[in-house]
This record gives structure tokens, sequence and C-alpha cells, in this order.
């Protein structure tokens, strides 16, 4: 059975909370704490899989309380559960808060999001990888990257599109900004997905914000034990997969998922490089000694791959759910049901694309593909369609 903590200064507000979760006592264990220091003995005498906690509370504030937790617990999923809708606090919780809720929260909110985590742990991450997980707050930029997203807020002409194409450049900084706009902070009746929207939305003075004064974004250190280069290729296969993604003929709206998805889908190599180093770097070694995919020896040697790992992350941070679903089939979607090319199987063709090209020719006529992907294509119903989606994609990038 799930543990899930609720931590507030207010005991009215807990026993709010206690009543509205009172028909989920049976499949959830609920618990509740007064203020930071009870819920850290709480947690000291049993870990959770959840934890909710207040902002604004004397002693220790929830940023601090969530510090704690992530540090000491990283297994557990954190979330805010504010009253406060500032956007200074919303950067503060950044790095230690996976997602954000306003207070009050109707109870079908409260409940969706649980389940919702609660699904993310048992179906998209091990036992092993959580607490791996559970520690980050933030993921590093190339430090290029934020030097001009820096200069180009700070510029008195800043205009949206330029700021926009600029945060496209940069998987970490696309996540923080999607996972900020979509916080409970700005009650948005929907998902943001369109990076310009979010621009938009959040305004030139929070970005700036975000980019000077903040830890939500920061440099690879020098230190890194994978070298820079590695991190520019998977830069530069997410803007290649993400402009042939633009390509494809398919809905308004399942082209932008299929954009950010594009942006984002390889954020889980992200994160195996930067939080377990020496198993990425053993894993690419493996693949091209083999001379296979890189996915088919994280699923050998993790038990999971960068797909899953990536998408419980985006999940955690309440990226949108198609968001999610397409970067964790983005190797295999036909382990799910699509009708035509969904946002989901244009993420599969622009990667399978975007790697087909790098790795042979612009000029190449003959199609490149394994057995497992032609396969998987003519599954998806959509082999004969691919000499077009190659064609447009050249097009596209020459």
């Amino acid at each position: 059975m799930k543990r899930i903590l609720f931590v507030d200064d207010d005991s009215n507000i807990l026993d709010g909370i206690r009543r509205m979760l009172r028909a989920d006592r049976n499949r959830w264990e609920i618990q509740f704490a007064i203020g930071g220091e009870a819920a850290l003995r709480s947690c000291e005498a049993g870990s959770f899989d959840i934890v909710f906690s207040d902002m604004r509370m004397p002693g220790m504030d929830g940023a601090t309380f969530l510090g704690h937790i992530r540090d000491r617990f990283p297994a557990t999923a954190r979330c805010i559960l504010s009253g406060y809708s500032e956007v200074e606090l919303t950067i503060r919780a950044l790095p230690v808060a996976h997602r954000v809720l306003s207070k009050p929260c109707r109870g079908a909110q409260l409940q969706a999001t649980i389940e919702r985590i609660c699904t993310l742990q048992d179906v998209l991450c091990t036992p092993e990888l959580r607490p791996v997980m559970g520690s980050i707050g933030e993921l590093p930029s190339l430090p290029s990257t934020l030097r001009a997203l820096t200069r180009a807020v700070q510029a008195p002409d800043a205009q949206v599109k330029t700021v926009a194409k600029l945060i496209a450049q940069d998987i970490a900084i696309t996540a923080k900004v999607l996972q900020i706009v979509n916080s409970g902070f700005f009650g948005l009746g929907q998902r943001i997905t369109n990076l310009e929207c979010a621009v938009q939305f959040l305004g030139m003075e929070t970005i700036k914000t975000l980019a000077l004064d903040s830890e939500a974004f920061k440099e690879f250190g020098p230190g890194a034990r994978v070298p820079h280069s590695v991190y520019e290729t998977m830069q530069e296969h997410a803007q290649r997969t993400a402009a042939i993604a633009a390509t494809l003929s398919i809905g308004s709206d399942d082209r932008d998922i299929a954009i950010v998805s594009a942006l984002l889908h390889d954020i889980g190599s992200l994160i195996l490089a930067c939080k377990i180093p020496d198993q990425f770097s053993s894993i690419l070694t493996y693949a091209k000694n083999r001379g296979c995919k890189p996915v088919e020896v994280e699923e050998e040697l993790l038990g999971i791959t960068h797909a899953e790992i990536g998408a419980y992350l985006l999940g955690l941070w309440g990226i949108d759910e198609l968001v999610v679903e397409s970067i964790a089939h983005h190797h295999r979607p036909d382990r799910i049901p699509h009708t035509g090319v969904d946002g989901c199987v244009a993420l599969y063709v622009a990667d399978l694309l975007a790697r087909e090209i790098e790795h042979h020719p612009l000029d190449a006529e003959e199609i490149q593909l394994d057995e497992s992907d032609r396969a998987c294509l003519k599954r998806l119903g959509i082999l004969h369609e691919f000499s077009g989606f190659r064609a447009r994609a050249l097009q596209c990038l020459r």
C-alpha cells in the first residue's frame, strides 16, 4: 500500500484533507504532520512514497523541508501544496519539488495527482533507480546556451520567439520552463506544450529571473565525467528530431506534442549521464562494441531504458501526459494503440529518421532500417509512407 504524508502548520487544513480523502483510506496509507520537524520524524520512522507540504510554515518552510526529504529520502516524490501564487516561491521550490499544487485543492485533483505519481512509480521506474531519480533537482545545461539566453532576456527589445527558440536549444531548460508554466501556482486550465506560449505566459521578467537569479538552470561543471561532446550530440539530435517532427502531416495539437516530445525525448540519457556517469559510459561502450542500440544495453543492464526514465521524471514534474506517453514509448510505439500518425508515432518516426540521417549520407537513396524498426513500422501501418517522411525530412535539413 502506498504511503502518503501531508504536512502543514494548520491542523484545520490537515483535517480538511483527511475528510477529503476519507474514501481512499483503504487504498493508501495517509498520515499527517504539523510542521516540518514533526514530518521529518515521521519520515525517519517509516518511508513515504509521496510527501505533500505547505510552502509557508514557521520555523522550517516547505522548500527547506522538501530539501531535507530530497537529500535524506530521495525515493520519495515531493509536492508543494500552497495558497500563495508568487513566482518567486515557485522558483524557490523548483530544485526540491516535483509538483506544485495550489491551495485550496479540489479532492478530484488531489486524488488524480496521487494516482498519477503512484502509477509512474510502479510502471516507469525501478525501485533501484527511484532514489537516483528522486535526488534530481535540476539538470545541467550547456554554458553557451545559458549565455545566449541570458543575453537575449536582458535585451530591451527581447522577443518571445527569439527567447523560445533559444530555450528549445537545451533539453534541461526546455523541461524546467514547461514544469514552471504548468505548475499549480499559475492555475491554468490546460497543459501548455508550446514553448512560445510558455514564454508568453511566464513573461520576460520571469524568464530573466530564472536565467540570472535562481538555481533552476545550472551549467555543466568543469569536473563533468562525461565529455561535453556527448551532451552537444544529444542537443543536436534533439533539434534535428524536432525539426523533422514539424514536417510530418499531423494535426496542430499532435504537432505541438510531437515537437516538444522530440526536444525532450532523450532527457533520460541526460539523467543517466549526470547521475550514473560510469554506467552511462559503459552502456555506450557496450553498444558500440556489440553493434547494437544503447537502448538494448540499457534494458539489459538497468532493467529499464532512458525512454522510461525520462518519462518518469517529466511525469513527476507535471508535464502533459501525452508528452510523457510519447517519450516513454518512443522506441517501441507499437506497445500502445494508435489512430494514425499521432504525437507518439510522429516522435518515433522523427527520431528514427534523425538517427538514420545522422549515420548515413544525406544523398543516400536507400533507406537504412533494421528489421525491428521495419517490423514496427509495418505494425503501425506506415511502412509504405516512410520514404515520403524521409524525403520531407531531407528537404527540411538541407
